[in-house]
């Protein structure tokens, strides 16, 4: 049941990031395309590299100021963060919505913008090129900031230079028939804030069943009536183990006190689930009616 509820309240989120994309298109607006440009990387390849070396001691510097100073960041966690720096579905790929690839003479230079910007090509381009990069090499970049405690430009020698060689060499010139990439676009708030909602669930119980509730599920609050939800209280009493409940029965009530006490758990623990759920809807709701445009009178092209 707790599942349930957390699959919920993960359906909710995911609705919510896919509803601008919507009425984008409602609107009669083209989506810009969103492949990766492979014949960029090699001329964006060193600046990738280097930024991946500033994002890894970045955030391995916030960590570790959380921490008392007698403590150190574990190496786990310094494997996460090597490990999803350059996968956009983490957070710690999030510097990669702030890039603008910019054109200037024969060469491409990586600009960092004050806000995040949707992920169309050139996003796409970098998340590719940081990948290349990394290869199969964010252990061994996560061993050695562990063991060396390393500064950025130290980091960057060994990433760039030693294992990957992404600096190896100067990049060659950009052809001058080269086609401008598109310009960088900026992220509504509310989308951002939506995305970093479904990014910080990842990983929740229930995740592989959000796709079976429809946008208007969603937005009307159909997960089921409150009927259903007893139905599901009394299952929990029904499929309860039944060895324990032998147990439990052989012991008096005293132990039988015990069992009520655990579906009591359930019970409790699915309502301030249920909670949650609602308040995010709510949240949806209000950002969704928000980002709807007042209907035009008169007849569309289609009823001419």
């Amino acid at each position: 049941m707790a599942r349930r509820a957390a699959a919920l309240l993960l359906a909710v989120a995911l609705a919510a990031v896919l509803l601008h994309p919507a009425a984008v298109a409602a609107a009669g607006q083209k989506k810009p395309a969103t492949a990766a440009r492979r014949e960029d990387i090699p001329y964006i390849r060193c600046q990738v590299c280097e930024r991946i070396a500033r994002e890894i001691s970045a955030q391995v510097a916030k960590k570790q100021q959380a921490l008392p100073p007698s403590k150190k960041v574990p190496e786990i966690e310094i494997i996460d963060i090597a490990e999803n720096v350059c996968n956009l579905k983490k957070q710690e790929a999030d510097w990669m919505l702030r890039i603008d690839i910019v054109e200037k003479g024969d060469k491409l230079e990586l600009v960092e913008q004050d806000e995040e910007g949707h992920c169309n090509a050139e996003c796409k381009t970098i998340e590719r090129a940081c990948q290349e990069v990394m290869g199969y090499a964010d252990t061994d970049v996560a061993e050695f900031v562990y063991k060396n405690n390393p500064s950025v430009d130290q980091l960057m020698k060994f990433l760039c230079k030693d294992l990957s060689k992404a600096c190896a060499k100067d990049p060659p010139p950009v052809p001058k028939d080269r086609v401008p990439g598109e310009p960088f676009a900026k992220k509504p708030s509310k989308d951002a804030e939506m995305e970093k909602i479904l990014k910080s669930m990842e990983g929740m119980p229930g995740a592989p069943s959000m796709k079976m509730y429809s946008r208007d599920d969603l937005m009307k609050n159909n997960f089921g009536t409150e009927d259903d939800d007893d139905e599901d209280d009394e299952d929990e009493e029904d499929n309860f183990p039944k060895n324990l409940g032998k147990v439990l029965k052989d012991k008096g009530s005293q132990k039988k006190d015990l069992k009520q006490q655990v579906v009591q758990q359930f019970k409790d623990t699915s309502k301030k689930l249920k909670g949650h759920v609602n308040k995010v809807s709510n949240m949806v709701k209000k950002w969704w009616q928000g980002t709807k445009k007042p209907a035009k009178s008169g007849k569309s092209k289609t009823e001419l």
